[in-house]
Order: structure tokens, then sequence, then C-alpha cells
């Protein structure tokens, strides 16, 4: 269970293994002291754990008890910081996490040597510390997933913004180069200038390409292209991780690069011809319609696909968010270009005279290696079963009518998003976390009667059966059930954890399987009553 990436000691662990915390990367450091590095080494892992538990434990409707948490950790509230706590954050973490460390297994088992995940790539995230929208740092886990494996992973960041969170990880090391192009000057998080090479036996195994606003696809590949070929001479990685942020391109609302789709995607297909296995993942970007371009171009041409200009009619058909051209790649903006010539010659001399004092590949010493990472093998669910797909999607979606809708002025194609709390005849729960707190207070006013048949049934006090009392409707009604067990550390079913579960565990009511007649359909309460009873989950722990 502890090597499982999804649990909150596994990422403390991970982060509490290695050396004491890096230097500032704005220039050298002194080496730290043995009394130091003690310190550091006893006292991080303890604070990487009580970050992880603050994570769990915090939400929108209780960070007030957690303000010296709040400040000490970079969160904060939506509106007052760059890292706010949200519902169901926890289980946003654990997502894009797993779905980075399953990458890495899945390359490590030799299954793959080109992986995806788009929802990570928080680069910017620290030991014990949120920020820039980063609260864990996926990359980091994946590279230290990777390490198991191979003696030298290459860590490469397109994104606009450096990637100071990775750098500062393996800023001591040989075993993982990190290479980062991006805006550099007055701009988040204001790191990664051309001297930062990294200290101790990372020396030059830090490598910062500082842009300037403007840039294009030439000036662009002028130094993405011989650095990177002499960065794969030199440094001979076992596997690549791409942080591909999409704020690099022309037209971001944050960032301040004119790169094309093109030009973007270039670059990784470039890092993909030396037949290295890699893992993409996600990042920046804050246009949203040319994040899903970008990504989706990238994905085809890294599978060998060329794709139509012309974006499919599904695309656009409930709600068109490509109105601006309708096409899948972008055009350009007109912007000055502030890189000459003459800088970016000096940038590319610079950055490979740095590498020129690189050693041969560096060799990995013989020690311990920690227990694998091993991909789980789920069986696909029907959407429409697990509680997803359409079904789901025709529920939220009103198709008449505007009680609890939160748009009042319905036509033709528009999208409604139901919200129990402005509908005045919904009396259930706000949440979901709610219904098994709820669910006991709720008593069970049906009385069990036996007909001349000796079948039993159950009637309310009116006198009439429920919609369950027959099998079909039994049937209907714990199929569209979605029962989320929380699991403790341990890996045991722990219903009274106020933390979000470790794996969203999709399992049907007992009455789905035991619908054939009516006594055995009837064999449990239904109801609130069989929500609260599947709620408390296996005694054995998860499936």
């Amino acid at each position: 269970m502890l090597s499982n990436p999804r649990n909150p000691i596994y990422l403390s662990v991970m982060f509490g293994n290695r050396r004491g915390p890096p230097p500032p990367v704005a220039g050298p450091s002194p080496k730290f002291s043995c009394s130091r590095g003690l310190f550091v080494s006893f006292f991080y892992p303890l604070l990487v754990a009580e970050y992880i538990d603050f994570l769990r434990s915090v939400s929108p409707d209780n960070q007030e008890e957690f303000l010296a948490q709040l400040r000490r950790f970079n969160l904060g509230a939506p509106g007052e910081a760059d890292c706010p706590v949200f519902d169901g954050m926890f289980d946003y973490f654990q997502l894009y996490t797993g779905g980075s460390v399953d990458a890495a297994a899945l390359v490590n088992a030799k299954e793959v040597d080109l992986a995806f995940n788009w929802m990570g790539g928080m680069h910017h995230a620290k030991r014990a510390e949120a920020s820039g929208f980063c609260y864990i740092n996926d990359i980091v886990l994946c590279i230290l997933e990777l390490l198991k494996e191979h003696a030298r992973v290459l860590y490469v960041d397109i994104d606009i913004h450096h990637g100071d969170g990775v750098e500062e990880a393996f800023y001591l090391t040989d075993r993982v180069m990190t290479v980062s192009f991006h805006k550099y000057g007055d701009f988040f998080p204001g790191t990664g200038a051309l001297g930062d090479i990294g200290c101790d036996e990372g020396r030059f195994y830090s490598v910062n390409g500082p842009l300037l606003e403007g840039v294009d696809d030439d000036s662009y590949h002028m130094v993405f292209k011989p650095v990177m070929q002499k960065v794969m001479e030199l440094y001979q990685p076992g596997a690549i991780v791409v942080c591909a942020g999409a704020d690099s391109l022309s037209g971001d609302r944050l960032g301040c690069f004119n790169l094309s789709i093109e030009g973007h995607s270039h670059a990784v297909e470039f890092l993909q011809s030396f037949g290295v296995p890699v893992i993409m993942l996600g990042g920046g970007g804050y246009t949203m319609r040319n994040v899903a371009r970008c990504w989706t171009y990238e994905t085809a041409r890294m599978i060998g696909e060329d794709l139509s200009d012309d974006l499919p009619e599904q695309a656009m058909a409930e709600y068109n968010y490509y109105m601006d051209t309708g096409k899948l790649r972008i055009q350009t903006s007109n912007m000055r270009n502030a890189n000459t010539k003459d800088y970016l010659n000096k940038l590319r001399i610079e950055m490979l005279k740095n590498l020129s004092k690189l050693p041969s590949a560096p060799s990995a010493q013989m020690r311990h290696v920690p227990d694998k990472v091993k991909p789980e093998d789920e069986p696909e669910v029907d959407p429409d079963e697990r509680g997803g797909g359409q079904l789901a999607r025709e529920r939220r979606i009103a198709r008449g009518g505007t009680d609890g809708w939160e748009d009042d002025e319905p036509g033709s194609g528009d999208r409604y998003e139901y919200n129990p709390r402005s509908d005045p005849q919904y009396g259930g729960v706000a949440r979901p976390a709610d219904l098994a707190a709820g669910a006991a207070a709720v008593p069970n006013n049906n009385t069990r009667v036996n007909d001349d048949n000796n079948n039993t049934a159950e009637v309310n006090a009116a006198g009439a059966t429920p919609a369950a009392a027959t099998p079909a409707a039994a049937a209907a009604a714990a199929a569209a059930a979605v029962v989320v067990e929380p699991m403790a550390v341990d890996g045991t079913s722990n219903p009274s954890a106020a933390a979000a579960p470790a794996v969203p565990l999709v399992t049907a009511a007992p009455s789905v399987a035991a619908a054939p007649s009516v006594p055995e359909a009837m064999a449990v309460d239904h109801g609130v009553h069989g929500a609260a009873q599947d709620a408390e989950g296996p005694a054995d722990g998860p499936h």
C-alpha cells in the first residue's frame, strides 16, 4: 500500500528521502554543513507529512480553522492567493499526481515508450509549499519513479514560466538534468537566470534559457534545437519528461510569447526523434480553446497522425468554444520580438559553453532501489453505469423549465448547470459527502407486510409500496447509486474519515446482483438507508 502513488504517505516519503533543501537558484550557495544536513533530513519529512495532511483536511468550509497553515504553506481564499482552497482539491491532486507516477511506472515496465498526462505538469510546487497554481509537484514524483529504473532522466520545460519547483528538487544531483526555456525578467517566478547551473554534484546539470517577450518559432528553435542536440549527445538520458505548457503560445492571456501550435509541437517532436521514452505532461495555458488545440495537435503528431485544420462538427455542435476561427491551428500575432539575433546568438553560445564543461554521461551509484510502482489494470466501466456519461450529462443540462437552474433565460443550444442550492424544491443534502452523515438521522417509516403468497414487501405509512419494491425498480435505483469509499492510510475501509478517498471506487448497491425476486431485492432497506450501508464499504478494504 505504501507504494501506491495515490497514498499521502507515499508522497511524503518520496519527497522526504532526498538531501536537505537545495540552495536558492539565483546564485551560488555554500555547501550544507553536516549538522544542518542531519537536521534537515529529520525535519523535512515531518514537514511534508504535515503539508499533505493539511491538504487532505482543509476545505472552503473549514479554512478559517487553518489560517496559520494557509500562510505557512502559501494557500488562501479564492481571489486572495494564487493557490486557493476549493472543493474536491485533494481528489484532484491524487488524480493528476497518480497519472504522472503511473506513466513513469509504465515506462519503467517497458510497456510504453510514449505516455501522456495532460492533467499534470505542476512544475511550481515545492516540497512543502504551494506556488503558482501548483500544490503537489507531480513531475518530481514522476522523475523519482523513473530513477528506480534509469540512471539518468532528462526534464525539459517549454512552459513560458520557469520550472523552478523541479529545478530546485534536483539542483544538487547529476542524475537528473533540468532544461527550461522560459520568459525571464519581471515575470513569475523570477528565477531561471542563465547563471543558475546547479550546485555540488549537480553543477552544470541545470540548464536555463532565459528568453524575452515576443519570441517566435524561428527565434525559439534557433536556441532550442542546438542546445537539446548537445544535451542528448552528452547526457544520454534513459527517459525524458516534458512539461509542455501551452501558455507559451501566441495569444495566451498570461503569456507573452508568440509561438504557433506547429512551433510548439516541433519542440516535442524533436525530443521524440532521439528514440528515448517520453512522458508528456501538461502545465500552464490560460486561453482555454488554444490549450485544447495545442495538446490535441501534439498528441496526434506524436502518435504519427496529421489532423485536418477543420475542426469536427461534434466539437462545435453543443457549445462552440472555437468561434474565433473554427480551425485547429492558430494565427500568430504581429507583436514585437524583443529577442534580437545578437541576443539569441550570445544565449546559445553561453548555454553550449556550459554544456561543454560536462563530463561524459554520469553513472548511478550502487544502492538499494525502492519498490517500483506497479500500474493497476482496472477494467473499463461504462460511464453510464458508474454515474457519468450521457445519462449524467442529460441530468445536468435542462431540457425544459428553469426552476433550479442558474440561467433563467433558456434558448436553443444554451447550457444550464443545475445548482441544488438554488432549487426551492430540492430537500436533499448540499454535498455528496453529507449523504452518509445524514443517512443515520433519517428514520425508516416503511413497514414489512406479507401477501397471500408469503412474499414480503414494504409499505409506507400511507399504504403505498415504495418505488424500489419491484425487482426492476430496485435494480434501476441501485445502478444509479455511486458509492465512494473513504480509505485509510493503511488501506482499510474507513467510512468515518473526513479525507477524500485515495482511489475513487464505484460499487453497485448489493441489490443489483440480488434482484431476481422481491424477497431478495428487499433484503436491504432502500433509499437513504441503502446508501448509508453501501458507504461503509467492505471490511477488507478497497477492491
